[in-house]
């Protein structure tokens, strides 16, 4: 999960904002630590050249140099935040080949769903992605607010119940990426990872082709069986039996997850699944 080595257009955005941002702060935090100790080395008590003015009081050129430097550096930092946040809008297309790919996300107590509604799939903390082509991220929360974030591939955002947020995204190279919750959200957060892998595109065909005859099936019902409490959950993959499934979890037609009731109640949830009191 390494931020410096992105593996997407917006990753690699991301990077370069971090290093501009970080030579900018560089450029005055390096020349007052060495003003810091060139100070305290020439005006020792020990040196009889260092001039002591006890009636010194004001110097426009101090100043001027007091506020120029940190108003130029607030000045280039505003520049970048502004320019990268508008070139960065999550909702913003990724230019790609091939037709976008729309994925979408929900987050559980604590696991992650994913869905492809063009595919009629759907995937629980594994997700499987092509190469080169846009993917178009819609997310929603069936419980508590967290944030997914795949960090090779940039732009963390949050996902919250009754709210569908958007995210676009390109995987550029082929690989086995991480991706994670980055926002604490109870008990079982800490093991809220998923693996992402990239195919080429025609592996992503026959992957998806094969997923469409999986044994498990996703509906109403079973979504509410996996929507319950449970931690360190293993890769599954379904064949997806109602499209709006989505829809209904983001417009809270299916009632939200248990979990937030479940532990004000006194409950702790058990790997699995099973709740214990």
């Amino acid at each position: 999960m390494n931020i410096l080595d992105p593996q997407g257009p917006i990753g690699a955005a991301d990077k370069t904002i971090l290093i501009d941002s970080l030579a900018i702060m560089l450029a005055i935090v390096l020349p007052t630590i060495v003003a810091v100790v060139a100070f305290a080395y020439w005006f020792r008590a020990s040196n009889p050249k260092a001039r002591y003015l006890p009636g010194w009081a004001y110097s426009g050129r101090i100043e001027l140099v007091v506020w120029s430097i940190p108003t130029l550096t607030v000045i280039l930092l505003g520049g970048v935040a502004w320019i990268g946040a508008h070139q960065l809008d999550p909702a913003r297309a990724v230019e790609g080949s091939g037709k976008p790919l729309t994925i979408q996300v929900v987050s559980l107590d604590w696991k992650w769903l994913f869905i492809y509604p063009d595919q009629s799939i759907a995937t629980v903390n594994t997700l499987t992605v092509p190469v080169g082509v846009p993917l178009q991220f819609q997310l929603t929360s069936a419980s508590v607010m967290t944030v997914f974030f795949i960090p090779q591939f940039g732009s963390m955002i949050y996902t919250m119940n009754g709210m569908t947020t958007r995210l676009n995204l390109r995987a550029d190279s082929p690989g086995t990426f991480g991706g994670l919750a980055a926002h604490f959200s109870g008990d079982g957060f800490s093991d809220m990872h998923f693996d992402v892998h990239v195919v080429p595109s025609e592996q992503f065909s026959t992957w998806a082709e094969e997923a469409s005859r999986a044994g498990k099936v996703l509906d109403q019902r079973s979504y509410i069986e996996l929507a319950k409490p449970s931690m360190r959950n293993e890769p599954a993959i379904y064949r997806l039996a109602d499209p709006d499934l989505f829809q209904s979890i983001a417009t809270q037609k299916i009632p939200a997850s248990p979990g937030a009731q479940a532990g004000a109640k006194g409950t702790s949830p058990q790997p699995g699944g099973a709740d214990a009191r």
